[in-house]
């Protein structure tokens, strides 16, 4: 599955202009900064219209830069994530996002509960969109594997936009 199937009612027809994607981990400080830097890369490389930000279910991190081991981490490879402030999931990110991907299922869970009933957004774990084994992508807050953790969010990046590298 990758980001223009229409099982997520996206695609190269679609009539939306720019697509508009959430990641959500738990302190917004490592895991969803990356992935937010590797697919906001990604599409600054191939020229695709994509809107990504970042968020956490909690808000312990808010206004914080990413964790510095995720920063070092995203350098080198090239992903700029500096700039980016933590902050808590918001019920009007359901209605403006067309697409939340939680890092792992605990966060999946939280945000399918305080999703708001109007809100017709899609809920999906990240790694839905990774051919590899792993499903949800690990906190590397306390084990420090953040280079395993970014390449896990990269190959499923690659995978939501359909891009061979």
């Amino acid at each position: 599955m990758h980001l223009w199937r229409k099982e997520i009612q996206f695609g190269r027809e679609s009539k939306i202009k720019e697509k508009k994607i959430l990641m959500v981990c738990l302190g917004n400080i490592c895991r969803s900064p990356l992935a937010q830097g590797a697919l906001e890369f990604l599409a600054k490389k191939h020229s695709l219209k994509i809107y990504v930000d970042s968020a956490g279910t909690e808000a312990w991190h808010s206004g914080k830069s990413p964790d510095q081991r995720a920063q070092r981490t995203a350098l080198a490879k090239g992903w700029n994530i500096g700039s980016q402030r933590a902050r808590r999931i918001t019920p009007k990110d359901f209605t403006y996002f067309d697409l939340i991907l939680a890092m792992d299922k605990d966060n999946l869970l939280d945000l399918q509960a305080i999703c708001p009933r109007n809100a017709n957004v899609s809920i999906k774990l990240l790694l839905e969109f990774s051919s590899d084994k792993e499903k949800e992508v690990p906190d590397p807050y306390y084990s420090g594997n953040f280079e395993y953790v970014s390449n896990l969010i990269e190959k499923a990046c690659l995978s939501l936009v359909d891009i061979d590298e």
